[in-house]
Formats: structure tokens, C-alpha cells, sequence
């Protein structure tokens, strides 16, 4: 073990010490550059405003702006009930939580470090009162407030000892419309025969996380899926394996049926015996359930998501959006953009570019990861490769002004961290909040003026310090009879809500 470590090392070492496209012997062809990116995280430059709108490419109507920049790997989206954006980051072990626009500036209102200390986080659900990780090796869940934008306790882990590690690690959790959780398990290689037999499945349980159960099989690296809007139905993205030539075998998006076997690793799409481990198993070849709809070899299909919003034109209403996280073992590039794939009742499909200029020849500027419908109708995706979030949305054209929303975590003046707090506390502190009616004074919407709005209170407070101020504040605010407890809790719910 340790000699083979050792030569993994050196060829590491060789390799990263090339440029462009280098051919391994066997035949194999890496993209050193991407390669670098899928391996080690390696990230470049944020394209600008102007190279933005030079550069991408939309259908005519359509418009696009950068939403958010400067956050690490960034990866899988979902949108809050509020209308906010979590986006995870699994290489910091962080998810932030992008707010929405609610002055309407064209921009996000701000940004915050929801959770961090996570192992490798990827993807994202909330259901009653809980947000779901898909961490390395389980899934957690703690108290997640979208209206007030608040944690409460610490993530508790309801699946332990998920197969983790190897090539395909991440973990993709979403709530069914029956309310159980589905669980995208990746292979732990390019191709072989699995001892673990959740490897390349997707897996369903109890909102709790009991009664594992596998639901699918043969799905080699289903990063992410979605439902239908009007069918129910559940369809997912697969990544075809490498070392069989720069256009064989083609990636998938499949629709995922109960016990289905979708192939992987005896046959290839749409049911093509594979030439390394096709002989071993005939039978399961045999029953192989081919995909909807094949997309090009090595272009990695991630995230997909279908439309269900209301401001895009009638054609795209219940298309998948599908995001292209683009090749990194081909000759020539191919990839990295966005598609809208049109799954027909009648079994047909076809797929139309939609979001493309991410790489033009040899030249990439992003990749792209998840996709997100907003609660506006927009279209969020997220770019693992420039640590960017993109806006795309229909008859409006973006201010120049929010083309950079710099939320890096170097950046304190744009990154605050959102500290957890009791369930005690918090429940104090909103008891307080709703008792001495300060919705009417300090929430716009709630009164014709409000006297003043909060806003960023951790800039110029911090528990402690809020506490003296609530004993006597400035006015026209009255004084509110609390014990010095009851202020403190009072004081974190605010710091907590408005920081």
C-alpha cells in the first residue's frame, strides 16, 4: 500500500506540473487544468460584469448577472420559503445563506454563514421546521427558521456510516412528495464491482431516518434529481464511465422507478454491454432500464431541476434545467453549460442550450453545478469552479451595479456569521419580540413608517452590549420591563435575526 501511495504521489506530481492536455499512458486524456479543479479544488477568477455579458449567451429575452461571488466550491442551491439562497461550500464544511432581494436593488441584501464545522456538505432540503444535509458519510438535520433566518441547536446526525470516500463522496438529500428521504450514493470508483451494495444507488427513509431501504441501483454517480411538477415522477442525472474514448459511453438523465436497475457496472447506455465487466453478469445487462434522454460523453450532468416558476416563457414551464459541469478526460472540451431538456409524455425528449459561453475553445470561465428556480420565477446556478452564483432571469436587464456581490469569507464587511442558539433562548427571545409588538416599529411592512428599521446589528453590537442598550434605550423607544436574563435572550434573537 504504501508503494503504490508513493507512485500515486510522483504521478500527482508529474502531472500537475503540466499544462493543457496530457495523454496517460493506457490512452487515457486529462484536462491538467480541470483536473486540478475536480481533485483539489483549485479555483480561478471571477469573470467581470462586462466579460459576463460578452461572454454568456441566453436565448433572446433572457438576461443574466452575477448574484453572489468570492464563495468557496460553491455547490448545491436551495431556495428557502422565504426566498433566500442556501448554497453548500464541502470543502469548507460551510453553508451560507444568501438573502433575497427585498428592496429590490437588483442585488442580494446580504449574506451569512449559516452553519460551518460540516463534513463536506453537498446537498440541501427543508422540510417542517428542519433543514437536511447530505454530509460525507451521513445525513444531519438541525432547526432551521426561513422566516427569521435562524439556527437553532446544533445538527444532529439521523444516518450514520454511509458509504463515504472514494471517487464519488457527496451526498445528495431531498424530501419525496411522500415525505421520505431519497439519498443519491455515488460509486467509490470509475468502474467496478462494489462490496458495498449502497454504493451507486439512490436510497429512501423515514423522515427520521430509519427503515433504509434502496430504491434504485446501477446509478454510478446520480449527483442530483428532481420530481416532475405535474407527474410525480422522479428523474435523476447519471455520469457515464471514463476510459472507453472521448464520445462513449454518454451520460444519462434517468427516470427512477421503484427497484429499477439502471446499468452500471455491466452495461453502458442505452443497454450496451460493457466491455471490462459486461461478460460477468448478462443477466443484469439484460435488465437494464435505459435512460430518457443521453447527453454527450463526459459532459457530466449535475444539477437539474425542473421549472416550475412564473416568469419564464410558456415553452420552458416543466422543462429540466440541467447543468453541465463540463469534461475533464476528452480531447476537445465539452460541457459546462446549462441545458433545458423538454421530457415528452410520449417518451421523446430533446435538449436546448440555454446558459453557454462558460467555455469558448480551450478557455474555461465556470462550471456550472446546481440549478434553483427562485421564488420569483428566476434561475439560480451556482459555479464550483469560480465560486459564483449566476441570476438568469426573463424581460428584465440587470444593473451594472450588481454585477459583483464580493462574499468571500475574507470579505467581514459582507460575511456574517449567524451563531447558533438555544432553543430556549431563541424561543425567549421571539416570545418577547411578538409581546412587546416591536414588528410595528422595526419591520418595514408592518407600519406605514416604520421608526427604524434593524438592519446589520452585529456590526455595532454584540450580546452584551445590546443587552445594555435594551435597558435603556435611546428614544422614542420606551423602556420594556425584562430581567437581565430575559434582555440577553431578547438580545441574541436579534442579533440572530437582523445581524
Amino acid at each position: 500500500m504504501g508503494s503504490l501511495m508513493t507512485l500515486f504521489l510522483i504521478a500527482s506530481v508529474w502531472l500537475f506540473t503540466r499544462t493543457g492536455v496530457v495523454e496517460l499512458p493506457g490512452g487515457m486524456v486529462v484536462d491538467v487544468a480541470i483536473a486540478k479543479h475536480a481533485l483539489m479544488g483549485a479555483e480561478i477568477k471571477a469573470m467581470t460584469g462586462d466579460a459576463i455579458q460578452g461572454r454568456l449567451k441566453l436565448p433572446p429575452g433572457f438576461a443574466v448577472q452575477e448574484w453572489a461571488t468570492g464563495i468557496p466550491n460553491a455547490r448545491m442551491l436551495y431556495v428557502t420559503q422565504a426566498g433566500d439562497l442556501l448554497v453548500t461550500s464541502p470543502r469548507s464544511g460551510e453553508i451560507r445563506l444568501i438573502e433575497r432581494d427585498a428592496n429590490r436593488d437588483g442585488s442580494p441584501d446580504g449574506i451569512r454563514l449559516l452553519l460551518k464545522g460540516l463534513d463536506r456538505p453537498h446537498g440541501l432540503d427543508w422540510h417542517n421546521g428542519w433543514l437536511y444535509i447530505g454530509e460525507g458519510d451521513a445525513i444531519s438535520r438541525v432547526r432551521f427558521d426561513p422566516k427569521d433566518r435562524l439556527i437553532t441547536g446544533s445538527p444532529e446526525r439521523i444516518i450514520s456510516d454511509l458509504p463515504n470516500g472514494g471517487n464519488h463522496w457527496t451526498k445528495t438529500v431531498r424530501v419525496g412528495p411522500d415525505d421520505k428521504l431519497y439519498v443519491s450514493i455515488g460509486s467509490s470508483c470509475n468502474v467496478c464491482e462494489e462490496e458495498d451494495v449502497r454504493r451507486a444507488t439512490m436510497m429512501r427513509f423515514e423522515l427520521d431516518g430509519s427503515k433504509g431501504e434502496i430504491v434504485a441501483s446501477g446509478l454510478r454517480n446520480s449527483v442530483d434529481f428532481d420530481w416532475h411538477p405535474e407527474t410525480g415522477q422522479l428523474f435523476a442525472t447519471d455520469n457515464g464511465r471514463d476510459l472507453l474514448g472521448d464520445d462513449f459511453p454518454p451520460c444519462e438523465i434517468n427516470f427512477i422507478e421503484e427497484g429499477g436497475f439502471y446499468g452500471w457496472p455491466y452495461a453502458n447506455a442505452p443497454n450496451l454491454p460493457d466491455p471490462d465487466f459486461g461478460g460477468r453478469d448478462p443477466e443484469k445487462v439484460a435488465l437494464t432500464t435505459p435512460p430518457v434522454h443521453n447527453l454527450p460523453a463526459h459532459t457530466a450532468p449535475l444539477g437539474i431541476a425542473f421549472y416550475d416558476g412564473g416568469s419564464f416563457p410558456s415553452e420552458y414551464q416543466n422543462a429540466a434545467f440541467v447543468a453541465l459541469h463540463g469534461s475533464w478526460n476528452r480531447r476537445e472540451k465539452q460541457g459546462y453549460e446549462v441545458l433545458a431538456v423538454h421530457l415528452n409524455e410520449d417518451g421523446t425528449s430533446t435538449a436546448d442550450p440555454f446558459l453557454t459561453g462558460f467555455q469558448i475553445g480551450d478557455d474555461v470561465s465556470g462550471r456550472p453545478v446546481s440549478v434553483a428556480v427562485g421564488k420569483s420565477g428566476e434561475l439560480f446556478v451556482s459555479d464550483d469552479y469560480t465560486g459564483t452564483i449566476y441570476r438568469v432571469t426573463y424581460g428584465s436587464t440587470p444593473l451594472a451595479s450588481t454585477f459583483r456581490s464580493h462574499v468571500g469569507s475574507g470579505d467581514k464587511a459582507a460575511l456574517v456569521e449567524s451563531a447558533p442558539v438555544s432553543e430556549l433562548a431563541m424561543s425567549s427571545g421571539r416570545d418577547l419580540w411578538r409581546k412587546f409588538s416591536c414588528e410595528s416599529c422595526h419591520v418595514e411592512g408592518n407600519a406605514v413608517t416604520p421608526i427604524k428599521p434593524l438592519a446589520s446589528l452585529s456590526k455595532r453590537y454584540d450580546v452584551a452590549s445590546l443587552s445594555q442598550f435594551l435597558r435603556v434605550p435611546q428614544p422614542p423607544m420606551p423602556v420594556f420591563e425584562m430581567t437581565d436574563a430575559e434582555r440577553k435572550d431578547l438580545s441574541s434573537y436579534l442579533l440572530n435575526r437582523f445581524n
